[in-house]
């Protein structure tokens, strides 16, 4: 059985929706469109939510891989 790895499981998210956390408490949502090494994550289509409402609209996004605490499918 192939072994699966963290970027593999990124990369399989590659143009769907996911779910980025934030370490400042923060939760963005959108459409995964890139990713490096770090973690470096650009999202386009996002949002911020809070409690599940969202926020605001904030189009293609950059996100910094050191305030990544996880990427789940949206």
């Amino acid at each position: 059985m192939e072994q699966l790895r963290p970027l593999d499981t990124l990369n399989e998210a590659r143009g769907k929706n996911v779910i980025v956390e934030l370490k400042n408490n923060k939760q963005l949502v959108g459409k995964l469109k890139a990713f490096d090494i770090h973690v470096n994550t650009v999202l386009e289509d996002g949002e911020e939510k809070v409690d599940g409402e969202v926020k605001r609209k904030l189009g293609t996004i950059f996100i910094r891989g050191d305030m990544v605490v996880f990427i789940s499918p949206a």
